[in-house]
């Protein structure tokens, strides 16, 4: 399978989206739905658990720590825009592409 999300460089970091799929059977990148990056989640949504569930699987995936991951905006929604400083969008993308062989360059994305 082959996802092509954007995943951008902004001031604060590499961005890209992701639909979050709570109290699902294991935590893993399930597919994309449009431009973002389908994440299923063992935790519920309650109490911010799903949130901190995305943070700590990015965290382990892009091999960074969990203080360079958050969640920049859709805190309460199962859309949500993950931020990761201290990457650019071209790290980012090369390190979910080891993890998965998944995810090719796509056009239009911003240079670091």
């Amino acid at each position: 399978m082959i996802l092509m999300v954007v995943i951008q460089d902004t001031h604060s970091g590499a961005t890209f989206e992701v639909k979050v799929h709570p109290r699902a059977k294991k935590n893993a990148i399930t597919g994309e739905l449009g431009d973002a990056l389908k994440l299923s989640l063992t935790a519920p949504p309650v109490e911010g658990k799903a949130n901190e569930a995305c943070i700590e699987f990015f965290a382990n995936l892009l091999k960074v720590s969990r203080s360079s991951v958050t969640i920049a905006s859709g805190e309460t929604s199962r859309n949500k825009v993950v931020r990761v400083v201290g990457l650019s969008a071209k790290e980012v993308r090369e390190r979910l592409a080891c993890s998965a062989s998944i995810l090719p360059s796509r056009a239009g994305e911003t240079p670091a």
